[in-house]
This record gives C-alpha cells, sequence and structure tokens, in this order.
C-alpha cells in the first residue's frame, strides 16, 4: 500500500502537459504536480493520484444515529472514519480542520481495508461510517474498504454531500449499503456563493439514489440563520422531496453553530428547526427529524399511519420500541428503513479507537 500514488479512476488526459479529474463537476484540468480542489487527488507522473489512500484522520465508534440515520439499524454502533480535504469549499464547515486539511501529516493513522473491516468487527460496529469529509474524493479507498466490509457482514455507510458526475455515481454507490446525503439548502445563490457547487447535481444524485438504486438514504439540511432558513426555501425543499423521491425519506434538520469562515452568523434556534419540521410535515414527507440540539419528541418515530411512537430517543438513547417485522406494532403499518426486532444498544457513547496504536 503506498498511500501518495495509489491509481485513481475518472480521469483523461487533454494533452502531453494536462490531465482532467471526471469524479466530480469541478472537472479540475491538472498539470504536473498540481492537485485539484479537493487537493488529494492530484498529477503525478502524468497520471491521476490519491494521495490519501489508507490514511485517515482518526478513527471513532458512534451511535448510528449520530450520522444521522434513523431508519438504518437504529442503536447501533457504527465506526466513523475520515481523510483529508473536500470537493467542496463550505463556508460554514464544522469540519474544516479535516476537510480543509493540506498537511498530509495530520494523517496520522493508517489502516488498510482489510484493518478497518477487522476492528468493526472486533467492537462489534455493525457498519463503518466514511463521514467527517466526503468519501466521493477518496472513492478508491471507500470501494476497497466497502468491499472488505462486505466480506465481514459489515455495512457501509456513505455521508455525502452527493457531489459527483454521472459517470462516477454508478461505481461510487455500488459499494454502500445506506447514505446521509447533505442536501446543504435549495437554491443555486447559496450552493455557489457558500459551498463552491451546484445544487442541480445534488437533486440529480438524489434522483439516482432513489430511481436507480436500493440503497437506503436519508436527507440531512443544516439550516443557517439569514442563509437557507426561510418558509419559502424550505416549502420548496419539501415540496421537491416529497414530488421527486416520495414521502418516505427521512428529513432531517440540524442545527447550526458558528464554525471556520461564518464565525459571525449566530447559532440556529431550536424554534428554526421546529418550524421547518412543521412545513415540511404539512407538505406531506412522513418522518422529520431535528438534530444537534435536545428534543426528544422531534428526534423520535412516529408510525405515520396510526401515529404511536415506534422508537422514542432521548439524544441517541432509544427507549420504547415498537416496530415488529419492519412494521408498526399496532397497525402493522410498513415503516420504510432497515430495521431489527430488537435495537440495538450502543447508546450515546463515543469512543476513539487507534488501528496502529504507536
Amino acid at each position: 500500500m503506498n498511500p501518495d500514488h495509489h491509481e485513481t479512476l475518472f480521469w483523461h488526459r487533454l494533452d502531453a502537459k494536462r490531465i482532467q479529474c471526471d469524479l466530480c463537476p469541478h472537472h479540475c484540468s491538472l498539470k504536473e504536480g498540481q492537485r485539484g480542489v479537493c487537493y488529494v487527488r492530484g498529477n503525478e507522473n502524468g497520471q491521476m493520484k490519491l494521495h490519501t489512500y489508507g490514511r485517515s484522520s482518526g478513527f471513532c465508534i458512534d451511535p448510528i444515529e449520530k450520522k444521522p440515520l434513523n431508519h438504518f439499524l437504529p442503536g447501533s454502533a457504527v465506526l466513523s472514519f475520515g481523510t483529508a480535504g473536500c470537493n467542496l469549499t463550505c463556508k460554514f464547515c464544522q469540519n474544516w480542520d479535516m476537510s480543509k486539511a493540506r498537511d498530509m501529516d495530520r494523517l496520522c493513522d493508517q489502516a488498510s481495508a482489510e484493518q478497518l473491516a477487522l476492528t468493526a468487527k472486533q467492537y462489534g460496529c455493525r457498519s463503518i461510517a466514511f463521514t467527517y469529509n466526503d468519501p466521493v474524493i477518496f472513492l478508491e479507498y471507500a470501494e476497497d474498504v466497502a468491499t472488505a466490509c462486505r466480506a465481514a457482514n459489515i455495512k457501509s455507510v456513505a455521508v455525502t454531500a452527493g457531489y459527483i458526475t454521472d459517470i462516477a455515481r454508478p461505481r461510487f454507490f455500488s459499494s454502500f449499503d445506506a447514505a446521509n446525503v447533505d442536501l446543504k439548502a435549495f437554491t443555486e445563490r447559496f450552493y455557489q456563493h457558500i459551498c463552491g457547487g451546484q445544487l442541480s447535481t445534488v437533486l440529480d444524485t438524489l434522483l439516482y439514489l432513489k430511481h436507480e438504486t436500493t440503497l437506503w438514504f436519508e436527507i440531512t439540511t443544516l439550516l443557517i440563520p439569514g442563509e437557507n432558513d426561510s418558509d419559502k426555501e424550505i416549502e420548496a425543499l419539501s415540496q421537491w422531496i416529497r414530488n421527486n423521491l416520495g414521502p418516505d425519506i427521512p428529513l432531517h434538520f440540524s442545527a447550526f453553530h458558528p464554525d471556520w469562515k461564518m464565525q459571525d452568523t449566530p447559532p440556529t434556534p431550536t424554534s428554526t428547526l421546529l418550524r421547518a419540521r412543521k412545513i415540511a410535515l404539512a407538505n406531506g414527507i412522513r418522518y422529520v427529524y431535528i438534530g444537534n440540539v435536545h428534543h426528544a419528541e422531534a428526534s423520535s418515530t412516529y408510525c405515520h399511519h396510526c401515529h404511536t411512537l415506534l422508537i422514542e430517543r432521548d439524544w441517541y438513547e432509544l427507549g420504547e420500541w415498537h416496530i415488529h417485522d419492519g412494521k408498526c406494532e399496532k397497525c402493522q403499518t410498513p415503516i420504510p428503513g432497515i430495521f431489527e426486532d430488537q435495537p440495538g444498544d450502543w447508546g450515546a457513547k463515543r469512543r476513539v479507537v487507534r488501528i496502529n496504536p504507536a
């Protein structure tokens, strides 16, 4: 394993001096020694190389609800890890120290795909989450880890902004069992000026997941005061999801806190999240949650038919459980998601692990 010179997919040669990356919509054109917007894929000797293969910014065991995924093996433990770099430039990034890292020495942990799968199994994790930064930019490493996980009966979860090209999308998502897609806002203005991307690409990703795959996925929107939290925008976002993806895709509204280049923006009030939840429910989305704040009712799962409490959540601690065979115990309505008859018991614990301790 040579992390500094790993061969990649999805690029082509432009001329004798330049190559182009075809993995994400930036389509970076690179001369010898240059790296793309993501900073981890670059031109080395006329070939596109991935510089972070097998290297990570750390490993941590979390509850699956923290990704957030509320309808995928609730209560189970997930081994989370990320690398450096990102193909978006969100001014509000809350993992900026990892996603914007330019110093490869920060990636102090190394692990092969097989080591990651074995570690997940050793600690009783049902899944591995590719998170902290976007796994799109380390596709080859993510793919190898997911393959090793599948052999060990460990699920793979992508926490992603969905900023990927049409040609790379099928290969990338074929590796995963579940995903949380970050729908950052519902205007091109927000994506262009705050994230350095395009909303249309993310919507294409969501349409692809719904209509071309069987992958379980949920959506998260971080609401930022004055930027993407108006009634009009939340109405438009909710209606698009309902009309194009259906009523059963869980939607999470999360609270912003000041970070990176948006230190002067105030944190999101809980009232804003509850208002957004009310709007989304009124527009026909059946499962709407709020996050990054404590609100047991808006974090719990209810049957959309009879309104019975199905999964009680207090932060990441699970209480009452009334799902059997994937159905509401009271009215037998099928509940969308991946459920077992008993929830996991990981709770709210967070455990840092080292794959290769010094």
